[in-house]
């Protein structure tokens, strides 16, 4: 039985084994969202990545043969900042995370306190002064970092992410991600984390809804993941769309309960899925 094309208006991609492997676009990629902009839809793409600027995802994108703006590209790191700023202002804020995480909170209006005030990177840190801890992937964790955050926890900071991948993905390898970081966390200080920024949180979705202007249920989120990118959408209330191009097989897919509104082998199979 044929199932009727979805009306949507605003398409959601993940990056990473939906629109390009690496350094190359994935077939059919390029000429798909080319079509979808050409019927008038809304576009935008999403990463867990809090590590590179949003422009640094948006040239790699037209690098590709996807022309895209800086605007089109939502990270953790910038849904947490927006999310931030919009809620809880006046916080002073640790992070375990890189150089652009901190940016991205500034860019808010936010307040980042530790080594990332000065140049000394030996700097204590009083963990009295910090409102919350923000955890991020990053590679250059150390003792003195864990241990500031602890301290802040076990003395009633907040307790945020950016996102709460396990690994993350290299050329020679997985290497952990936030989500370790997380877990250790957690276990030493009896915290739970409060809140989540990037997949599988709909906050995403929701600030992704936000710059589509357009309401959940005529939006379509596509991913390679289903207990990411797939179960974010159908929390957040949006259509969902599995691709074969990544990590998930036909089989995943089909037994996953409730299974993806559609599963293709390419993003090319949306043009005729969609209207």
């Amino acid at each position: 039985m044929n199932t009727p094309p979805l009306p949507i208006d605003g398409f959601i991609f993940d990056l990473d084994g939906t629109v390009y492997l690496g350094e190359a676009a994935l077939p059919g990629a390029p000429e798909a969202i080319a079509a979808l902009r050409r019927r008038g839809k809304r576009i935008v793409f999403v990463s867990n990545k809090p590590l590179a600027p949003r422009a640094n995802y948006a040239a790699k994108l037209t690098r590709l043969g996807i022309p895209t703006p800086e605007t089109d590209v939502i990270t953790s790191a910038y849904v947490l900042a927006r999310h931030l700023a919009n809620t809880l202002p006046a916080l002073k804020l640790y992070v375990v995370g890189e150089t652009y995480l901190v940016n991205e909170l500034r860019a808010q209006g936010l307040t980042v306190v530790g080594e990332f005030e000065t140049q000394d990177a030996k700097e204590v840190i009083d963990p009295r002064g910090i409102d919350a801890v923000i955890v991020a992937f990053d590679r250059t964790l150390d003792y003195r970092k864990l241990n500031t955050a602890y301290q802040a926890l076990v003395r009633g900071a907040r307790f945020f992410a950016t996102n709460a991948d396990q690994t993350c993905p290299m050329p020679n390898g997985a290497i952990p991600d936030a989500g370790a970081t997380i877990a250790a966390l957690e276990h030493i200080t009896g915290r739970k984390l409060e809140l989540l920024a990037g997949k599988p949180s709909p906050i995403m979705l929701q600030v992704a809804a936000q710059e589509l202007a357009t309401p959940p249920h005529r939006c379509l989120i596509t991913g390679d993941r289903l207990e990411t990118d797939i179960r974010m959408g159908q929390i957040a209330g949006m259509k969902t769309a599995v691709t074969l191009t990544g990590v998930s097989t036909r089989a995943d897919a089909t037994q996953m309960t409730p299974p993806p509104d559609l599963i293709i082998d390419t993003l090319a199979d949306l043009l005729a899925l969609t209207i």
